[in-house]
């Protein structure tokens, strides 16, 4: 079976991904604070068993537990001299998992995670493209080296920096690249960013695989890749990955508001929109991952008008007429 993102993309109407993973890890034991990437190491069989349960619920891509696995993220946990281990370990679990699936008749990929220095680019900050690159191509050549199939660059807000990390990954390795930005204030990043403005730059960049992720849950998703949609170039395939409705403080614990039926809607409401690849962020679970693929496979998908570029407000409309046919 082929590893390739653009066939698995390319043949078939949308992919189902995973979901969240530090949230996840949260609720396993994580404390606030720590660093997810040094689990890894420390409970490889928790994150291998969190892939799993992503990969049973019908997840097609499993994303790596990397996310904060640069020099400048580690170094925040005295951990910037374990950059090749961490990064290496995490893609070994996923691809460990990916594998058994491939044993099993099915086309599981295994996508790299590659998140946000933390650090402001000159002349803001200190951080300069050069030195970027560099941690980015560090953090890159390990899990290239561990057997991922592509690249996610993800929730990130500028444009600068997602330059950087292309350079990076690209001066040591030829695997696919796709790249999620965060459009959580006032539908664009904190960097000020709009959709039309990422897609276009990023496509122009050669990036075939653009979108959006994380942010304020479902809703904000919606208007953001329906801005997407609307100005898509020929050959960009999108990709959305929303968080599970927005974090409550309930009992002393967060928790997300978004359920799997409303994440269902999401999912149904991103195929209608045309994107490729669904999946999910922060607060989600197996659980949302299951109903999203279930609505995807038995319910049908709403007609998508373009309306929705400009004002969000096509996508409640199309669920009242899904649940009109469905009698939901």
């Amino acid at each position: 079976m082929s590893r390739n993102i653009y066939d698995l993309l390319s043949g078939n109407r949308f992919v189902l991904g995973d979901g969240a993973m530090g949230t996840m890890l949260q609720d396993l034991g994580l404390t606030g604070g720590a660093a997810p990437e040094l689990w890894n190491a420390e409970h490889p069989e928790i994150i291998r068993q969190v892939f799993q349960d992503y990969v049973n619920a019908g997840s097609q891509v499993i994303i790596t537990n990397s996310f904060g696995g640069t020099s400048y993220r580690l170094k925040l946990h005295h951990a910037q001299d374990r950059v090749a281990e961490l990064n290496r370990a995490a893609a070994a679990l996923a691809r460990e998992v990916a594998d058994q699936g491939y044993l099993a008749g099915e086309s599981i990929l295994v996508g790299a995670s590659i998140g946000p220095t933390g650090e402001l680019f000159e002349p803001m900050g200190a951080l300069t493209h050069e030195a970027a690159a560099a941690a980015f191509a560090e953090q890159a050549a390990a899990l290239a080296e561990a057997g991922v199939d592509f690249f996610l660059i993800e929730t990130m807000s500028d444009l600068d920096e997602v330059q950087a990390a292309v350079a990076g990954i690209r001066s040591v390795s030829d695997l696919p690249i796709a790249v999620t930005m965060t459009f959580d204030t006032k539908f664009r990043t904190m960097m000020g960013i709009t959709p039309v403005r990422a897609l276009q730059t990023l496509s122009e960049a050669g990036i075939k695989i653009i979108g959006a992720n994380c942010g304020n849950g479902p809703a904000e998703i919606r208007r953001v890749m329906g801005e997407m949609a609307a100005v898509r170039p020929e050959g960009v395939y999108l990709i959305a990955q929303s968080n599970a409705g927005l974090p409550k403080w309930v009992d002393g614990d967060v928790h997300y508001d978004g359920t799997p039926a409303v994440m269902s809607d999401y999912a149904l409401d991103m195929a209608a929109m045309g994107v490729n690849y669904i999946g999910a962020c922060c607060g989600s679970t197996p659980g949302h991952i299951q109903a999203m693929g279930e609505a995807l496979r038995t319910q049908p998908i709403p007609e998508h008008t373009t309306a929705a570029a400009d004002t969000g407000e096509a996508a409640p409309a199309a669920r009242q007429q899904r649940r009109s046919r469905t009698g939901a």
